[in-house]
C-alpha cells in the first residue's frame, strides 16, 4: 500500500517579512535559511513543493498610513516588487507553483490564493496530496490561517515549528496551541 502523498507548503517567506523588509519578523532570515536547508536535505521526501505569496495590487483598507497591526498594515508585498519576492535562501528551483493571495483584499491563508486560476486546495487534491508540512512566516498570521484552512479542507497537517517565525512570540505560541486543538501536529 502506498503512503499518502505529502506536500511541503512554504508560506510567505518573502523579503518584506524578513529583516530589512517593511513588516519584518525577527527570525525571518534564520527561518528562510532553515527552509532552504530543509529543501536540500528533505525535498525528495515530498511529492510536491509549493509556496504562497502575499501579492498586493490594491488591497484597500489592508494598507494604512496609520496601521493597527491587526486588520491594517504598512504597505508590503506589492505585486512584482522586491519586497514580494521570495527570500534568496529559499530554493525557488524546487517550487512547482506559487499561490498568490491578497491582490485586492486582505488575505492570510494560502488557501485564498491561486496559481494560474487554480486554488491551492484544488491543485493539491488534483495531485492526490493528503498530507501537508507547513512552514513559513508568520506563525501567528498566515501560517496559522493556512494550516487551519488546510485542516478544514480535509488535509492532514503538520507544522514544522523550527521552520516558522512569528511576528509576536506569545501570539505565535498561542497560534500553535490553537492549531493542535484543531487537529494539526507539531514537529
Amino acid at each position: 500500500m502506498n503512503s499518502p502523498k505529502t506536500a511541503l507548503v512554504i508560506v510567505d517567506v518573502q523579503n518584506d517579512f524578513c529583516p530589512g523588509g517593511t513588516l519584518a519578523t525577527g527570525r525571518g532570515d534564520d527561518v528562510a535559511r532553515k527552509i532552504g536547508g530543509h529543501q536540500s536535505a528533505r525535498g525528495a521526501d515530498y511529492a510536491h513543493i509549493v509556496a504562497t505569496q502575499d501579492w498586493h495590487i490594491d488591497p484597500g483598507a489592508h494598507f494604512s498610513d496609520h496601521p493597527d497591526f491587526v486588520d491594517s498594515w504598512p504597505v508590503h508585498c506589492v505585486a512584482g516588487s522586491e519586497g514580494a519576492a521570495m527570500h534568496e535562501d529559499v530554493d525557488t528551483g524546487t517550487i512547482e507553483a506559487y499561490f498568490r493571495k491578497g491582490e485586492y483584499t486582505a488575505a492570510y491563508s494560502g488557501f485564498e490564493g491561486a496559481a494560474d486560476g487554480v486554488a491551492l486546495a484544488d491543485w493539491l487534491k488534483e495531485r492526490g496530496v493528503e498530507k501537508l508540512d507547513v512552514v513559513g512566516i508568520a506563525t501567528d498570521h498566515c501560517v496559522r490561517a493556512t494550516a487551519l484552512d488546510a485542516l478544514d479542507a480535509g488535509f492532514e497537517v503538520r507544522v514544522l515549528t523550527d521552520l516558522c517565525a512569528p511576528v509576536d512570540e506569545a501570539r505565535g505560541e498561542a497560534a500553535l496551541q490553537e492549531l493542535v486543538k484543531a487537529g494539526a501536529q507539531l514537529s
